[in-house]
């Protein structure tokens, strides 16, 4: 499993926006489905809003991807 982290430079990102970001999305499109499908875990729980806001210390996993929000 790869793991990466993502310094947060305000308070919060939206889960979508974050997918863009760390390229596991292409498009916003891309992101939502992602999330609706269920492929999507904030802290070990499926997350289906697409706009959650994530925050210092969140963990994201997508597929075998960790994403640690720093």
């Amino acid at each position: 499993m790869e793991s990466k982290t993502f310094e947060l430079t305000s308070e919060f990102i939206e889960l979508i926006k974050l997918l863009k970001f760390m390229q596991l999305a292409s498009s916003g499109g891309d992101a939502k489905m992602l999330v609706e499908s269920g492929e999507v875990k904030l802290n070990g729980a499926t997350e289906l809003r697409k706009r959650a806001k994530l925050r210092k210390g969140d963990l994201i996993e997508v597929g075998e991807m960790k994403i640690k929000i720093n």
